[in-house]
């Protein structure tokens, strides 16, 4: 198995999926990366702010 870099991986498959589903599928892909992205984000950083009534 050859060893790829990250991004090169992820470029090959971005430019597979326009050929292939084009640059709809692609778009709706990013966005619910990036919504995933920002709600796990939102989580790490608002735990540490729970207040712990000992």
């Amino acid at each position: 198995m050859e060893h790829h870099p990250a991004a090169a991986w992820l470029t090959e498959a971005a430019a597979s999926a326009v050929q292939q589903h084009g640059t709809g599928n692609l778009l709706r892909v990013v966005l619910i990366v990036m919504v995933l992205g920002c709600v796990l984000t939102a989580w790490f950083l608002l735990r540490g702010y729970k207040r712990k009534d000992d």
